[in-house]
This record gives C-alpha cells, sequence and structure tokens, in this order.
C-alpha cells in the first residue's frame, strides 16, 4: 500500500461501503442500483470507480455479462478492517501514542473479561508470529 495517506470523499465510503457490505465484486451499473440513498448522480459513478482505482481502494475483480455487454466489476483491495487499521496507524504515525491510548482507552475503561481475554490472547498469537519471522530471517 503506497506510503501517502488516504483520504475518502463521503461519495466514495458509499461505494466502499457498499462493496464490502455484498461482499461480492459488483460493476459500475450493480452499484448505481445498490445505491439507493446516495448522494450522487447515475453520472458520477465513473468518477468515483476511476478515483478508487487511483487510490488503490478497489480493483477490476473480472467482468460480468450485463444484456448485450461485458462489464468490468470492481472490489476492494482490503476488508473493512484492514481500512480502519490503516487509518490508526496513519495517524499514530502523526501522534505515535495514539495506538497505545486507544487499546489503553479500550482495556480500561470498555472491555469486559472475554473481551480482555481475547485481546489478550491476539497480543499474544501476533508475538509469536513476529519471534517466528525474527528467528527464521537471520
Amino acid at each position: 500500500m503506497e506510503s501517502k495517506r488516504k483520504k475518502l470523499t463521503d461519495s466514495e465510503w458509499e461505494v466502499m461501503n457498499l462493496l464490502w457490505d455484498t461482499g461480492e465484486p459488483l460493476t459500475s451499473s450493480e452499484i448505481i442500483r445498490l445505491s439507493v440513498d446516495r448522494r450522487w448522480k447515475d453520472s458520477y459513478i465513473h468518477i468515483l470507480i476511476n478515483a478508487l482505482l487511483k487510490k488503490e481502494m478497489i480493483r477490476v475483480a473480472g467482468f460480468k455479462k450485463t444484456t448485450k455487454n461485458y462489464a468490468r466489476s470492481f472490489e476492494p483491495t482490503m476488508t473493512r478492517e484492514q481500512w480502519s487499521l490503516y487509518q490508526v496507524k496513519q495517524e499514530s504515525r502523526k501522534e505515535s501514542l495514539l495506538l497505545k491510548e486507544l487499546l489503553e482507552s479500550i482495556i480500561n475503561e470498555g472491555a469486559d473479561e472475554e473481551t480482555l481475554e481475547e485481546l489478550s490472547d491476539a497480543v499474544e498469537k501476533r508475538k509469536e508470529e513476529l519471534q517466528s519471522i525474527t528467528h527464521s530471517n537471520p
């Protein structure tokens, strides 16, 4: 993923959420049809798709037959969770303690015992992965 910060417009965010929610590649016509509460005109879809392609948020997944022609279908390049983590990491570069503070806040104020156990397991698993990588790369 590129190092410069990616920002999404409200309309791009709508398209991304639709792609994440459907969980399958969609053509521009399908995006228009399924975006019932959209704030943009049908003709704007090509600008949105090109912007999302340029930001490497979506990629061409293949082609689908539509009436007489074939149309490109698009899919996200990352999950919603990966996008959220990317955003947190970007923020933490500007303010290095943000991620640590966020986790501390979750642990100290909002997490029940089950959530704490899940977080602990995830941390231990990640530590093992990092140790494995460190030991396999001399």
